[in-house]
């Protein structure tokens, strides 16, 4: 038990440190991140809280064909949005469209003078020099004196290309989100970024967040409302612009626009969506690595299997709860863990179980027929009669006479050699009669039929061995030994006797034999005792000539007779057999 103790926690113990090592490598990285995006999918659309609340002004398709202008916009058309969204009551105007090269200057002192006016404008630059400088309208010192702020609208995608998380800088400069929340009078610290990166709580996918397009807030046709106190994000969604990309929202790609809205809504919520910390992370691994053997322990495979897929799915439920409350736990790793425990644990059962056939099968080839182990394993537990399972029957005794004074006066080598062709000989004809040998006891032999497993004919099968031990192996191995100058022979003596028995093994831990208790058991000793000076070879009960199921050979009736240890007499049969 201890040593099946050991085995099992060695396995999830392998299972724990590969789960952990994949981790902290970041083997399986890519299927976590998947794992996440699916998260999103089932959450579902989450609209931002309402205080202060975003909406988008989107340059889409429309506004191609409703202004007929081509890209870029003429910036007396921008300084016209940045306008009608100041007088709409905005509260920040994060502009996602670049404005670092110079054009006409009426054109770009529009602009420049919409800013001023607004006082809440953020600009967007993906241009930034190596002391984390930007160009917008010539340099940061011009923008300072206009009241707006420059914020880095550079966003990071994984592997995949899929946009999942944002920084709070981005080559030295605030990042364009972060500017954003800032100037809506957010206190963002850089302890809400892991690592420098948070995840955005995306709403939803893309279209999730109120928009409008850029050519109805041109012309003026637009609901006031819409912006109130709010932070508008303006920019590009047409796919011809180029600015759509792959998001862990799913539903296809996003505009940058809605990309930077999602990550300022994630800001303003004060970064509802977190990692779990590292050590629950370790402990979700090593807890789905101990499942799987933790019940392997006790349980058999089949059970072992439904709790393992049990706790799979139960995770994946709990993961996806903790998700909606705002926790992202990994999933692929603790998976793994599981995965390799279940392996290993069913492969651990298989080994076991093929050990305890070779165990069986060890212990019972000294005492039965290579067949009639090969039935016990194809049966199984059940059918293994072990532990004290009671059957019928018939039990079979025989001795050898004269033998220790036999032994007395011969060399021990000689002894041991003709004692060895004996029994060899005699537990031939029990183990081919399908017999179980129980025991040797000195030139004593104690053998059963019909258990380990059942014989509906045992009782046949033990008087046909008994005739053959009489009338075939004892002759040959009596000229053997006159052959040998060993002798001129033995005699020998057979007692048998059917019915109820106690068939099992007995012992301890370190040393287990395979037997049979009982009446029947001690009756039939008894008989064979009898035999002595009766003239008769071979005595049986009447409940063993009553338990043959085939023709019965020639017996003769000894009659009842008085056994040692009963209180009945018992009807005797006969046979007498020259040896």
């Amino acid at each position: 038990m201890r040593r099946r103790r050991i085995y099992f926690a060695t396995v999830a113990t392998i299972a724990a440190l590969i789960g952990i090592g994949a981790w902290a490598v970041g083997l399986l990285g890519g299927l976590e991140s998947d794992s996440v995006d699916q998260r999103f999918t089932i959450r579902g659309e989450v609209s931002p809280d309402s205080e202060p609340g975003l909406a988008l002004v989107l340059v889409d398709d429309n506004t191609f064909s409703n202004l007929g202008e081509q890209w870029p916009f003429p910036r007396s058309l921008h300084a016209t949005v940045i306008n009608r969204l100041k007088s709409a009551g905005a509260k920040v105007i994060a502009y996602d469209v670049q404005f670092t090269e110079q054009t006409e200057r009426r054109e770009d002192n529009a602009l420049i003078v919409a800013v001023m006016r607004a006082g809440n404008v953020v600009l967007s630059t993906t241009e930034v020099d190596e002391h984390g400088r930007g160009n917008v309208f010539g340099g940061d010192d011009v923008v300072r004196q206009l009241g707006a702020s420059v914020g880095n609208t550079v966003v990071g995608t994984e592997d995949d290309g899929v946009i999942r998380k944002f920084s709070d800088q981005v080559q030295g400069m605030t990042s364009f989100p972060v500017e954003a929340a800032k100037r809506a009078g957010t206190r963002v610290d850089g302890n809400d970024f892991q690592s420098g990166q948070a995840w955005i709580d995306f709403a939803g996918p893309a279209g999730t967040i109120p928009a409008v397009s850029f050519s109805r807030v041109v012309r003026g046709n637009f609901d006031p409302g819409l912006f109130r106190d709010k932070v508008v994000v303006v920019g590009p969604s047409a796919p011809t612009l180029q600015d759509v990309h792959a998001t862990a929202a799913g539903g296809g790609l996003m505009p940058g626009p809605e990309v930077m809205a999602n990550a300022i809504s994630t800001i303003l919520e004060g970064f509802p969506l977190k990692s779990a910390p590292g050590w629950l992370e370790l402990a979700l691994i090593v807890l789905m690595a101990a499942v799987t053997p933790l019940v392997g322990y006790r349980f058999k495979p089949l059970l072992t299997g439904l709790v393992a897929a049990g706790a799979a799915g139960l995770f994946l439920v709990l993961a996806q709860v903790a998700f909606n409350g705002g926790w992202i736990v990994p999933v692929v790793y603790p998976l793994l863990a599981l995965f390799v425990g279940i392996v290993g644990t069913l492969g651990l059962h298989y080994l076991l179980e093929d050990m305890e056939r070779q165990r069986i099968r060890y212990t019972f080839s000294r005492f039965v027929p290579e067949n009639v182990v090969d039935q016990i394993l194809a049966d199984g537990e059940e059918e293994l009669k072990l532990g004290g399972a009671r059957v019928q029957a018939t039990m079979l005794f025989s001795d050898i006479r004269g033998f220790t004074t036999y032994s007395e006066t011969r060399p021990p080598d000689e002894v041991v050699e003709v004692l060895n062709r004996y029994l060899g000989a005699m537990t031939d004809s029990i183990m081919d009669h399908g017999g179980t040998l129980v025991s040797y006891m000195g030139d004593g032999i104690m053998a059963v039929f019909g258990a380990p497993i059942d014989q509906e004919d045992h009782a046949d099968r033990a008087i046909a061995s008994s005739r053959e031990m009489l009338e075939v192996k004892l002759p040959a191995f009596c000229e053997w030994m006159r052959e040998a100058g060993y002798g001129d022979g033995f005699k020998i003596g057979i007692g048998l006797n059917t019915g109820e028995v106690m068939s099992g093994q007995v012992g301890s831990e370190r040393r287990m034999e395979y037997t049979t208790i009982g009446d029947t058991t001690n009756t039939a000793a008894r008989l064979e005792g009898m035999t002595k000076g009766s003239g008769y070879s071979l005595f049986l009960s009447e409940s063993t000539r009553a338990a043959c199921v085939g023709p019965l050979p020639d017996l003769d009736e000894v009659g009842e007779m008085e056994v040692r240890g009963r209180d009945e007499p018992i009807q005797v049969w006969g046979l007498k057999v020259s040896a």
